[in-house]
């Protein structure tokens, strides 16, 4: 199992960068980043800035979307940090959430995003694509190499992933929930006769080494909100008939009211007080060392290629050390 960290571009950018370098020193080989332009900096300036300060790690989004750039210019963007770097990109993709409910927008339907999973791959990797009714390639990409990772929790969304991109980025640690999401991909995989062997699995969630559970709940109840926007979109689409969906992914949202995209991804967040313990600790990974390693194997199990942490708590760095330390070589 690999595992990556989860950052927002909060300024100073160099800070972000630094990050990046402990990341890579300490054992980690993806660095991610949310995509959300006025929330956040430009993720594309700071990789380039990783990419230039460090040897070996991944970086990308997670996740961007179809809308709040020209499909062209987003495969162009990783194309030429591929250039400059190697193949050091991966794209996470999604319908889109802060980026575009924030500004007054709403999520891409799954149509949208499946065009967009094939043309920018395509064109990343050199290959012409028709778009507007126009047929063009990059010209200047020879043998170019990207994987498009999709981000999904729903039934349609999920058959979308395995039918069309290179993995599966599914945003919470329940394993329960894990192990029905990866199957339906994977029969999704299977089903449009591609190669099981190179599609990928990453788990994103908040993980936090440490005895008081008390704490580390409170620090991480924010996961369960911006997990519970996505979740709302699915009962809005679906109900909430377990037949479909299981209850243990919907039935949490019932007391959620709202929320406000400017507490997105922080601790201390006031729209997500409706998120209980039982679901934090569902979610994420919380306790001491032995928690982690027993809920990582249990993942690992599944087929999960990649652990992703989300840090946004308040002991980030003790978390990473104790990750290189005691946990990444384990596992």
């Amino acid at each position: 199992m690999d595992f990556g960290l989860v950052a927002q571009t909060n300024p100073p950018s160099r800070d972000v960068v630094e990050l990046a370098k402990r990341a890579e020193d300490a054992g980690f080989t993806n660095f991610w980043t949310f995509d959300s332009a006025v929330l956040w900096q430009e993720p594309f300036v700071i990789y380039s800035q990783i990419l230039s300060a460090t040897t070996s790690i991944k970086v990308g989004p997670m996740v961007t979307n179809p809308l709040t750039r020209d499909w062209t210019v987003t495969a162009s963007l990783f194309a030429t940090l591929n250039e400059m770097f190697g193949p050091r990109t991966i794209c996470g993709i999604g319908r889109g959430d802060s980026a575009v409910r924030f500004t007054g927008g709403q999520p891409a339907s799954l149509a949208m995003l499946g065009e967009c999973i094939e043309v920018v791959k395509n064109l990343a990797e050199g290959r012409e694509v028709t778009l507007r009714d126009q047929t063009f390639s990059i010209p200047w990409v020879k043998d170019g190499e990207l994987e498009v990772w999709m981000a999904a929790y729903g039934p349609k969304a999920l058959a979308l992933c395995g039918a069309k991109s290179d993995g599966l980025i599914m945003q919470l640690a329940d394993p329960f929930i894990v192990n029905w999401a990866t199957r339906t991909a994977e029969q999704a995989v299977l089903d449009a006769g591609r190669d099981l062997d190179a599609f990928s699995v990453c788990v994103a969630a908040p993980a936090y080494v440490g005895g008081d559970l008390a704490h580390q709940r409170d620090q991480c109840r924010w996961f369960g909100g911006m997990v519970g926007n996505h979740v709302a979109d699915i009962v809005g689409r679906y109900g909430d008939n377990p037949e479909v969906v299981p209850e243990a992914l919907t039935e949490y949202i019932k007391g959620r009211q709202g929320y406000d995209y400017r507490h997105h991804g922080k601790a201390g967040n006031p729209d997500t007080e409706f998120v209980p313990d039982e679901v934090i600790d569902r979610f994420c990974i919380l306790g001491p060392v032995k928690h982690h390693l027993d809920k990582l194997g249990e993942l690992a199990a599944l087929g999960v290629d990649q652990f992703s942490l989300y840090l946004m708590h308040d002991d980030p760095q003790g978390t990473i050390d104790a990750y290189a330390r005691d946990i990444i070589g384990h596992v």
